[in-house]
């Protein structure tokens, strides 16, 4: 008879989703059984947290994932996640995948499928194309809102979207950067529950604009602002600087990771890179924790199953520490940012298996 866990993790800072405490997890049958600040129990693989903290598998909102994005920007799934604590993405294109494709990921994966536009119009029938070949996979339609990929884009064209996909009880979400419309124009025809992404970005039609006018209108109204970093293209650090210091930050913080990103910035790039430049440009820990996990899975109607540590729930967990993992990058804008710290994955648990270490 068997009497051995499989997991128990000890002596870590735990962020369950919502707080942060000191506490022991066992893990066995792929779930947490227990939770507390001493579990003296046998298991297979025993692991000390000490010094580190230990966080629900994190959600990545924005990604751009092989199979299921272009191949010409997709990266391996599990290579652009695993290694930074994530267990759980968005793929925002959709456009080379399907529901079968999808499920073969290790990752655990939802879709934005892209908005297609044809003859000046959007194609909605290669848009319900998509969404009927991913099925319940599909989250909502994700719109390019950037005349370097359609020089013709106007708001007229976004409201056509935004209500198609409202009346099918979808969400959107919008890549905002140069975007042919000030954000406040986009604002307006989102409603609560979509997402606006890219939201620090810098030029023209920025959200930084009228003092974040917009940004701020947007949370107000329940619309989910993404960081969307997109490794050095798409947030200008000062705008996301400015943002921080004056209290307005992201709710969610998705790398819009491709395999250009993850490559050109020396295989580091991925969640735990951007939490360590959120951090250095001040944003508190618990916000990160929030953006990276609980807050990611309410946005996408999957708080009951990612983004949380509680008994009986799916044994999805990160472990992170924080410490001389440095970095130094300059945005598109010429602005620079560096430390010597930095967040690093040193565990990552996916259904109760060791997954990567």
């Amino acid at each position: 008879m068997r009497t051995l866990a499989d997991i128990l993790i000890k002596n870590g800072r735990v962020w369950d989703g919502e707080e942060l405490y000191y506490s022991d997890i066992l893990i066995d049958n792929g779930k947490i059984i227990e939770i507390l600040p001493k579990i003296n129990a046998d298991a297979d693989f025993v692991y000390d947290a000490s010094g580190k903290t230990v966080l629900p598998g994190l959600v990545d909102i924005h990604t751009h994932l092989k199979t299921l994005s272009s191949e010409s920007i997709g990266v391996q799934a599990e290579m652009g996640c695993f290694p930074f604590g994530v267990t759980s993405a968005v793929d925002t294109e959709g456009c080379a995948g399907n529901k079968y494709l999808s499920d073969l990921l290790m990752v655990k994966n939802v879709v934005f499928v892209t908005a297609i536009i044809k003859d000046n119009k959007p194609d909605f029938q290669y848009i319900s194309q998509k969404l009927e070949e991913y099925g319940e996979k599909a989250a909502g339609i994700k719109v390019f809102y950037d005349t370097g990929s359609y020089k013709n884009w106007s708001l007229e064209l976004l409201e056509e979207i935004c209500s198609f996909a409202h009346k099918k009880n979808l969400k959107v979400m919008v890549h905002s950067t140069n975007s042919p419309s000030p954000m406040g124009d986009i604002v307006s025809v989102l409603k609560r529950g979509d997402i606006l992404t890219h939201a620090f970005h810098g030029g023209v039609n920025s959200g930084a604009e009228d003092d974040y006018a917009a940004i701020i209108t947007a949370k107000r109204r329940g619309i989910t602002i993404d960081l969307g970093f997109e490794g050095i293209s798409h947030t200008d650090f000062n705008v996301l600087k400015n943002a921080i210091d004056a209290g307005i930050l992201p709710d969610v913080i998705g790398t819009d990771i491709t395999k250009y990103s993850v490559c050109t910035l020396g295989g580091r790039y991925g969640m735990t890179m951007v939490m360590s430049i959120v951090k250095t440009l001040g944003m508190s820990e618990k916000d990160i924790f929030k953006a990276v996990t609980s807050a990611p899975a309410r946005a996408l109607g999957k708080d009951a199953q990612w983004g949380h540590i509680k008994t009986g729930r799916c044994a999805d967990i990160a472990v992170l520490d924080y410490g001389d993992d440095g970095f130094n990058l300059t945005d598109c804008f010429g602005n620079n940012i560096k430390s010597d710290k930095g967040y690093k994955c040193v565990l990552t648990v996916v259904d109760g298996r060791i997954i990567y270490r």
